[in-house]
């Protein structure tokens, strides 16, 4: 698999509450904000990685860690995978933020979610032009 980028994945019972915890406690700098501007999701820098704080989660606080990985066809990848025996929890299809995501787990029940960021979409472009 050729990833190209990466983060860890948060659904915490208070989004807002964490989110204010990783940015005003931490410190830690925004990279984006997407989403509903009364709730958005927040992508922070965590050294040479990411940790995106969006969602609500359910059940035991911390109880529910996601790993993200960017990869250059969602498509491929899913036969790919399950031709290996992976089990995909969720086929891939465009999210209404626009890019294509496909969930598989690991052995221990780890949530993968595989992404993939189309042509046109505002990640792929420099906002600094």
């Amino acid at each position: 698999m050729d990833v190209l980028s990466s983060r860890i994945l948060l659904r915490p019972a208070d989004p807002a509450g964490t989110q204010r915890f990783y940015r005003d406690v931490l410190g830690l700098a925004v990279y984006r904000e997407f989403g509903p501007a009364d709730s958005p999701g927040i992508v922070f820098f965590l050294g040479p990685g990411f940790l995106e704080v969006s969602g609500h989660g359910a059940g035991e606080p911390g109880s529910y860690p996601m790993i993200w990985l960017q990869v250059r066809d969602v498509r491929a990848e899913r036969e790919r995978l399950a031709a290996a025996g992976v089990r995909v929890t969720r086929e891939p299809r465009e999210e209404p933020w626009g890019l294509v995501e496909m969930w598989i787990e690991d052995p221990d029940g780890v949530k993968i979610v595989l992404v993939e960021v189309p042509e046109a979409h505002p990640m792929r472009r420099d906002p600094r032009s």
